[in-house]
């Protein structure tokens, strides 16, 4: 392989930044429509919050995946800085609701749906810095964590809007 981005990768990242772009919007909708119940709850805009991040960041990463002619190491690069990214505002939002924290909610849960796909970009990127191009094969379950993370969130959203 060669420095680039490996051939037969851009359909995937159009795929994907279709669906994120979607979920985000569907996301942002149902926020706006239930901003008050929502609001009601002080654990709960976090929450929101944490669901709109891990479906951006599967948006942020197609787009970078999307730039012509970029090299391997670029896409690390930003592939690295949008799992720390999503690692440090999802944990400084999950470190100020701890005190609002809901009595049968599941931290570690929490943890899981927004750390454990920023872990997966954290590898892909770090793998294609280090010139280890097949670690672009980590977007795939960074991809699939971030949907089960931002879904997971809304759902919950949902539910706890109706208690």
């Amino acid at each position: 392989m060669s420095s680039s981005v490996p051939a037969g990768w851009e359909n995937f990242f159009v795929a994907e930044a279709g669906a994120s772009a979607a979920l985000a919007g569907l996301l942002f909708v149902a926020v706006s429509i239930n901003l008050t119940r929502i609001l009601a709850f002080p654990h709960l805009p976090g929450r929101a919050a944490e669901a709109l991040i891990v479906l951006l960041s599967v948006l942020q990463s197609a787009t970078f995946g999307l730039v012509p002619n970029q090299g391997a190491a670029g896409l690390g690069v930003e592939l690295l800085a949008t799992g720390l990214w999503v690692v440090a505002v999802t944990s400084g939002i999950q470190w100020r609701a701890r005190k609002h924290r809901h009595p049968q909610s599941r931290p570690l849960w929490r943890v899981a749906t927004n750390q454990l796909p920023a872990f997966a970009f954290v590898l892909c990127g770090s793998f294609l810095i280090a010139g280890r191009t097949g670690g672009i094969y980590w977007l795939v379950p960074a991809t699939i964590l971030s949907f089960g993370g931002g879904v997971f969130n809304a759902w919950i959203l949902l539910i706890e809007i109706q208690r």
